[in-house]
């Protein structure tokens, strides 16, 4: 579907025609433009032609059907989004802002594949699109927005932006800014720009390692933005914002999950912080180079954390049974073109 080419066809449209087209495809989720019975059937038929609706996908359900796994087609790649589904109709949708990641993280299958290229905000919001639609079936809506999915958000600053203002529009999606979290590998400047948003949205940060020397070697980006220099930047914008930051954490067994390495993390995000964080500790979706943490070990380093007054949550899993991690699918279909 091709959201800018809805525009140049409406472009000599008055003002209050492509209101009610918008509101049609963004807000009631139309799939076909025959339900727009306010256009004439002239207009109906030329859109039919030069921007049909379909967003083409390959979809996968999990088990219990809380998560859904939406492989979407371009010409150069497959961008890949998730829905969770919570229950009381609360409803995450993940998207990715790239095709594939230049950072190559050692534990992130997206970046081990490469990259193609930043997606443009159209191409954000079809990811939303596509489960709103599907979502609709059901009789309930898109609730949250994370962008943990493949790529770096603050790689593609602008677009994103783009995409997060026509998401929280009230003519569209009407999706508040509280309910959008942006997660971040530790672009200081991208977090710099962020906390001069006016929009309250939600910063997360990727850390992972409680040290500039784990996490040099399990994320390259960090070289070039170390730990106290990242850390003054969220400070900075926690200061600003006066909004709390989700520090997420993969537990990855024997890398970084040790008693010693709980109470540096503590020390260090007390001392670099001060206040309004939380730490998320995530259960890795296994690969064939990292393993996640048994639970045991998860559940010491927890206490430690809380032990010593650091606000802790472990993030729920979705999705393992339809490789849920961003980069596991796109993978899987390569390996069945060239097995």
């Amino acid at each position: 579907m091709d959201i800018k080419k809805i525009q140049e066809i409406l472009k000599d449209e008055p003002k209050f025609r492509i209101k009610q087209v918008y509101q049609a495809v963004f807000a009631k989720f139309i799939e076909n433009w025959d339900e727009v019975t306010v256009l004439s059937l002239a207009l109906r038929e030329k859109l039919k032609a030069e921007c049909p609706l379909e967003i083409p996908a390959e979809i996968l359900e999990s088990a219990d059907k809380n998560t859904v796994k939406a492989a979407i087609d371009y010409d150069d790649g497959k961008v890949e989004a998730v829905l969770m589904r919570h229950g009381e109709n609360r409803n995450t949708v993940c998207v990715s802002s790239q095709i594939g990641c230049l950072l190559g993280c050692e534990f992130c299958l997206t970046g081990q594949g490469g990259f193609e290229r930043s997606l443009n905000f159209y191409e954000i919001v079809e990811q939303v699109l596509f489960f709103a639609r599907y979502l609709k079936k059901y009789n309930e809506r898109v609730s949250n927005i994370v962008f943990m999915g493949m790529g770096e958000p603050l790689m593609n600053y602008e677009e994103v932006m783009k995409a997060i203002r026509f998401l929280n529009d009230k003519e569209t999606f009407n999706i508040g800014a509280r309910k959008i979290s942006i997660s971040t590998v530790g672009i200081i400047d991208g977090i710099k720009k962020l906390a001069a948003e006016p929009l309250q949205i939600n910063l997360a940060l990727s850390l992972h390692a409680p040290d500039d020397e784990l996490r040099n070697q399990l994320m390259p980006v960090s070289k070039n933005n170390p730990l106290p220099s990242l850390l003054k930047a969220v400070k900075s914008y926690i200061e600003r914002t006066n909004r709390k930051v989700m520090i997420e954490y993969l537990m990855l067994d024997k890398i970084n999950d040790s008693s010693a390495q709980a109470q540096r993390l503590a020390d260090l995000l007390k001392a670099g912080l001060g206040r309004l964080f939380m730490v998320n500790l995530i259960s890795y979706n296994e690969t064939q180079k990292f393993k996640t943490s048994p639970a045991a070990v998860i559940n010491n380093f927890k206490k430690i954390l809380e032990r010593e007054g650091v606000e802790v949550v472990q993030r729920f899993k979705f999705g393992r049974d339809i490789e849920g991690a961003c980069g596991q699918l796109a993978k899987q279909r390569a390996k069945n073109k060239t097995g």
